[in-house]
């Protein structure tokens, strides 16, 4: 991991971007910290680094100051990471399926979202790695938001994953269910009722699916970015309870 920036936000937040290979992210850091900070993994959207990090910066800061550090990576394919040709593709059929008000195929969701889960896993893997190298990172270890089918399978094959907040707010592929099933680490998961480009269904079935014993859906009326701060603080308070 390489540092290539850094810059003090107001709020005493140390904001941090890395290149890792060939893999950009940002860590944040608390201004205040005394001891290593037990660590959240923010999923981002699939929309580049850039064009969210407005929403990321935010989640970043309101975790710093209850004592998180947090840590992002651009999605394979996104900002500018070499592009994709094939996630390209299934976008596009994506697209035009929902311009056409046509119903979304099985084919199109596992085309655009299966070989991303794929990549990006390991990924998070090998950051979580060179993060939790660093002195002033430590356990244990959250993860939040992004692409749901990506945190599913971090939830099953991480093991320093404690818990996991996870936005629904993607399509599923059918086969990510049955990873769902094998989930056992604690889940809050937010789900925005009027998302109209989320199958309500599938995000409520894949809730069911989950194996945790421990697991809570918030859904509030709104579209996909209208989560109300409240529901924000909910999942912050649920970080505070299983990370501290």
């Amino acid at each position: 991991m390489q540092f290539t920036s850094e810059q003090r936000l107001d709020d005493g937040v140390l904001e941090r971007e890395f290149i890792l290979g060939e893999i950009p992210g940002i860590l944040w850091t608390p201004g205040s910290a005394s001891a290593p900070s037990p660590l959240i993994l923010l999923g981002p959207p699939p929309l580049g680094l850039r064009k969210a990090y407005p929403r990321l910066a935010a989640r970043a800061r309101h975790a710093a100051a209850d004592g998180f550090a947090t840590a992002t990576i651009e999605l394979p394919g996104k900002g500018d990471r070499p592009r994709w040709p094939a996630a390209e593709q299934a976008l596009a059929d994506l697209r035009r399926a929902m311009e056409a008000g046509e119903p979304v195929s099985d084919e199109i969701i596992d085309a655009l979202i299966l070989p991303l889960v794929d990549k990006a896993v390991p990924e998070w893997q090998a950051a979580l790695d060179a993060l939790l190298a660093l002195p002033e990172i430590g356990g244990p270890v959250g993860y939040s938001g992004g692409v749901i089918s990506i945190g599913t399978r971090l939830a099953v094959v991480e093991p320093r994953i404690s818990a996991a907040v996870l936005f629904a707010g993607s399509f599923v592929p059918r086969a990510m269910f049955e990873e769902a099933r094998q989930v056992s680490i604690p889940l809050h998961v937010l789900l925005q009722w009027d998302d109209a480009g989320n199958d309500r269904q599938a995000a409520l079935d894949l809730f069911d699916a989950f194996g945790s014993k421990e697991k809570t859906l918030h859904a509030n009326m709104g579209g996909h970015t209208g989560v109300p701060q409240f529901a924000g603080d909910a999942a912050a308070g649920f970080f505070v309870r299983h990370l501290r």
